[in-house]
């Protein structure tokens, strides 16, 4: 375990010293997520569109959902379970980083970021790819690009990154499946045909 943790480290070090002044300004605004608030309107432009008024109601409540519960796992993992601290506070590891966010919670383990960005795209991409053949691979990539903002930040280990993004893939495949059930029981009947 040992091992692996320093692995960990020495590879957050590696991507986060990679960071350079000229694209700070880049990572600063994918790590944000009232700046992701145009992609939202845009995605929430297409549930209205493909799923109605009840669908989109429907959608909304379990995006809410979906968002909660990647938040409070992560809270429970960061403050309860491991309280690892994060590269901008671990001793051995703070005074190499390079840190350009704005603060340094103290717990990482693992990323809300990766988990809630990954649950949003696999959910988004599954429910929409039938009607945007690029949809899936677009939100994935998003998601990818909003998760390693953390590195370059300062703020998470990659390992952080990847338990988020795998417990955001299993949040947003089940979420996926309850839109499925919810929309065929209560959605707009011209919406439903998938």
């Amino acid at each position: 375990m040992e091992e692996l943790i320093q692995l960990d480290k020495d590879l957050f070090l590696y991507l986060n010293n990679l960071g350079t002044s000229t694209w700070d300004w880049f990572w600063l605004f994918m790590t944000e997520k009232l700046y992701q608030i145009p992609l939202y309107l845009v995605l929430l432009f297409f549930f209205y569109k493909y799923f109605g008024l009840k669908g989109t109601i429907i959608t909304l409540v379990i995006v809410a959902a979906l968002i909660t519960a990647t938040d409070q796992l992560s809270n429970l993992f960061k403050n309860v379970l491991f309280m690892r601290p994060r590269p901008c506070r671990a001793e051995g590891v703070a005074e190499f980083t390079r840190f350009i966010a704005e603060r340094c919670g103290r717990h990482g383990y693992f990323s809300a970021h990766a988990a809630s960005s990954m649950a949003i795209a696999f959910f988004t991409g599954l429910v929409l790819q039938k009607r945007l053949k690029y949809i899936f691979p677009f939100m994935v990539i998003w998601s990818i690009v909003v998760s390693y903002s953390r590195i370059y930040l300062g703020v998470h280990y990659p390992g952080d990154i990847i338990t988020g993004m795998a417990i955001g893939i299993l949040l947003g495949l089940g979420a996926y499946k309850l839109h499925i059930y919810m929309i065929s029981k209560y959605g707009e009947k011209q919406h439903i045909a998938i």
